[in-house]
């Protein structure tokens, strides 16, 4: 049997075999504010959540002052530059640790990602489970040497990318000493279509790669992550917000706590359902295997001595005989005792 791909993110193991790893991706959905970032920690713990992950970035080095918006944060956010958008959602680098002393106080796994060289480092300083790679950084050689140098676990995100950019990202990591690598399969598209998510790529990527591959998941509900799950998903990360409504790019294509935990309380259930993989009957289907199966029977009352014929034989329910398998092992044996319609055969009818 082959083994599974499999990384280590602390003392957890992450793999298609193990317990889904889920990330509630708070991002820039505290709007700036740190108070809520600190309340929307305590949300994802108790919705279940095994990590949270923020981004960390200084708007100055992400954008040029003139870069404009994607369509789908003119549409929640109104008009203006992407630079004029981020500083408002930008939190200072030094927030960062006291966000991460919240995640270890109450235990949960803190992780943020980096757009630039100075938060990457200082993301890399607060000592993270694993470097969260954005989707738009897939191709940011120079940034992917600094992360992989750092010998953090990195996650992935593969969002807008082809094959060759992921093999290329992954061959840079590696090359550069990172052991532990999680893909994550993403459409980069906020909400992202579930008819897009090609998630039949998760089980390609990871047999392509010999890597765990989970699921960004910007899909509305919990249906794609779901179905992931159960294509083996190892990682799920999920936008997550207190409130949709609220305003920001991200709120609308979000999760809110109590769909977040019901998600979590789904995927768990789909875990206990994929079960090992071998096939075998089950302990709960003793009883309907008895009234459901058959045995055999004689078809009709029969004399001593008679010779069985496959005419002298059928399968009746129900099934605490004879099995009807073992039909060959009888025929052309003599009776040694007389026998009647329907009475089940035994083996002391003919020994």
């Amino acid at each position: 049997m082959m083994s599974v791909p499999f990384a280590t993110l602390g003392s957890r193991r992450v793999s298609a075999e193990d317990s889904c790893y889920i990330v509630a991706e708070i991002g820039v959905n505290h709007n700036g504010d740190l108070g809520l970032a600190h309340r929307m920690i305590d949300a994802a713990k108790a919705a279940g959540a095994d990590a949270v992950k923020f981004q960390t970035f200084r708007t100055d080095d992400l954008v040029t002052a003139a870069a404009q918006k994607a369509t789908y944060q003119t549409e929640t956010t109104g008009s203006g530059t992407q630079a004029e958008m981020l500083r408002r959602l930008e939190l200072p680098i030094e927030a960062f640790a006291e966000l991460r002393s919240h995640c270890v106080a109450v235990g949960i796994d803190f992780m943020s990602t980096a757009f630039d060289s100075v938060s990457l480092e200082a993301v890399i300083s607060l000592g993270p489970i694993c470097l969260k790679w954005p989707s738009g950084e897939l191709n940011n050689i120079a940034l992917l040497r600094q992360a992989a140098r750092s010998q953090l676990p990195v996650m992935l995100s593969t969002g807008m990318g082809s094959l060759t950019e992921i093999s290329v990202a992954v061959d840079q990591l590696a090359t550069e000493g990172c052991k532990d690598i999680v893909i994550l399969q993403c459409v980069s598209n906020y909400p992202a279509s579930i008819e897009d998510q090609n998630l039949r790529v998760i089980p390609a990527l990871s047999q392509v790669f010999g890597r765990p591959v989970g699921f960004s998941d910007h899909t509305a509900g919990p249906f794609a992550a779901i179905a992931a799950r159960a294509l083996g998903m190892a990682v799920l990360e999920k936008h997550f917000t207190l409130d949709q409504r609220m305003e920001g790019p991200d709120h609308a294509a979000s999760i809110e706590a109590d769909q977040f935990a019901e998600m979590v309380r789904l995927i768990r259930a789909v875990e206990i359902g994929l079960g090992d993989g071998v096939k075998r009957a089950m302990p709960s289907e003793a009883g309907v295997r008895e009234v459901a199966r058959k045995s055999l029977v004689f078809r009709q009352s029969l004399p001593k001595g008679h010779v069985l014929t496959a005419d002298d034989v059928t399968a009746k329910r129900p099934g605490t005989g004879i099995s009807p398998d073992r039909l060959d092992l009888f025929l052309g044996m003599p009776l040694i005792q007389a026998v009647k319609q329907d009475e089940m055969l035994v083996m002391a009818h003919i020994r």
